[in-house]
């Protein structure tokens, strides 16, 4: 590829950005750079067929549009609000502690529900009362809803599509990513935390805000409003998929599932002729490359059913939110998977992540801050986590391969840094959701979570460098 056509291709890529930047659609965005990149390169066939495997790949439409429809179904039976509800409980009268108790919370929160829109939303309706109650400023509050949401909880889900996007190239099943991610996900959020904290403890303090919430206090007794009641059992629902994936899959496999449940065997009647009634058993139980991708629908499958015999009285309209949920997901996230794998196409056969690769490899002690600081970016530009990691890891995980480093330890850093870098996005839906709940401008959440998340990215991405996480 001559100097010319890369110098095209690079400026494809930077109109592509910059359309992203200035407020056309990411998809489109995406998609056109890649078309245009395939026709710079001489051939854009493999940029069609690129969109055409991904749209129909069931290792990212089976998780993550189940997962989606799971939220739906907790946001219908209220199983969601419950469990922020015991989680938030602690923290009611503890005001010191509130701004990292939220975000601690919605951390929590937003494993389960991957959305971090919906984590946003589910939070905010209890969190935003309750703080401004007790006197935070609107820009705090937001800050603090925005981090807990956004900072990377659903990487800790095994239905994430970061961890999808890794999985399909390492082979490695998502449970067993848990080592590598607590790793660099634990310290971000932590210092991220702290940073924020800090900065509400030194901003100037408010009163306590009077809420919509309609109160029997007296004036001389606590602003805060009531406490509405908690039904254990509900706010359990949203954890049994994890429980249950985390029990059946690596590493360990304490809760066989039958393959039957989740792929078709036909009969082998040579093997089991040979074998009896053991060959036929060996092969029903032999690993199909559809299993784990499917174990995770089965899971949120039961959550549904759970959800839904927990609140008998919303059990009728379970189904329709699961597939309302369902279409969202591949709406806002299948979507975005989609075009930006086929950006990624674009740039592999534009030869641009030729060169990248080049000078990773070419000074090895860059892999793990690249892997780190250009997803972040990108996320910044684009908004989406998803679409970063959907995007760009393939380009850390040849060089990674090459230098002998985990390329699973690469693709963590790579979803943390795209997290960080879609929550200090001004364009990211979560950031908009979360300064509509508190009237605040995207800008100034923006501004007040940028330092915490790029002082946490900085510190994991030396420690990393340092071998020591």
């Amino acid at each position: 590829m001559d100097d010319g056509s890369v110098w095209l291709s690079v400026a494809i890529v930077g109109a592509a950005v910059l359309a992203v930047f200035r407020g056309v659609d990411v998809r489109l965005a995406l998609f056109t750079g890649a078309l245009a990149l395939g026709i710079v390169a001489g051939d854009p066939s493999p940029v069609v067929r690129t969109f055409l495997e991904t749209f129909s790949n069931e290792k990212f439409v089976v998780p993550i549009c189940t997962a989606m429809g799971f939220a739906y179904v907790l946001k219908l039976t209220g199983c969601d609000q419950h469990l922020v509800r015991l989680l938030m409980h602690p923290l009611r009268y503890v005001r010191f502690l509130m701004v990292p108790g939220v975000v601690l919370v919605g951390f929590l929160v937003n494993i389960p529900v991957i959305s971090q829109t919906s984590t946003a939303v589910c939070l905010g309706t209890v969190v935003v009362p309750l703080m401004r109650a007790a006197g935070f400023a609107p820009v705090t509050i937001g800050a603090a809803l925005l981090l807990g949401a956004s900072i990377g909880g659903e990487l800790l889900n095994p239905g994430a599509p970061e961890l999808l996007t890794v999985s399909s190239l390492t082979g490695e099943p998502t449970p067993k990513m848990w080592p590598d991610l607590l790793r660099l996900v634990i310290p971000q959020l932590f210092v991220a935390t702290f940073v924020l904290w800090l900065m509400e403890l030194r901003s100037p303090q408010t009163t306590p805000q009077p809420t919509d919430i309609p109160s029997t206090e007296t004036p001389s007794e606590s602003p805060l409003p009531p406490e509405e009641s908690i039904h254990v059992l509900k706010a359990a629902v949203p954890l049994i998929p994890l429980l249950l994936l985390f029990l059946a899959g690596p590493p360990l496999n304490l809760l066989p599932v039958p393959q039957k449940w989740v792929v078709n065997r036909p009969p082998a009647a040579g093997t089991a002729a040979v074998g009896g009634g053991a060959g036929q058993y060996a092969i029903e139980q032999k690993p199909d490359k559809s299993t784990n991708t499917r174990l995770i629908g089965l899971a949120m499958l039961i959550g549904v059913a759970a959800a839904a015999a927990a609140s008998p009285g919303r059990a009728r309209g379970c189904m329709k939110a699961f597939f309302d949920g369902a279409g969202t997901g591949f709406t806002q996230i299948i979507s975005l998977i989609v075009t930006a794998n086929c950006f990624g196409k674009g740039i592999e056969i534009s030869g641009l992540s030729r060169h990248l690769e080049a000078w990773i490899t070419g000074e090895p002690t860059l892999l793990h801050p690249l892997a780190g600081f250009i997803p972040a970016g990108f996320g910044f530009i684009c908004g989406s986590g998803m679409a970063t990691t959907q995007s760009l890891y393939g380009f850390f995980y040849g060089p990674a391969v090459e230098l002998g480093a985990d390329p699973v330890s690469v693709g963590a850093m790579v979803s943390v840094g795209s997290a960080a870098g879609r929550t200090m996005s001004p364009v990211a839906a979560v950031v908009l959701m979360s300064a509509a709940l508190t009237d605040t401008k995207p800008f100034d959440l923006v501004k007040r979570v940028a330092p915490p998340l790029l002082i946490g990215l900085t510190v994991i991405v030396i420690l990393r460098v340092m071998a020591w996480v």
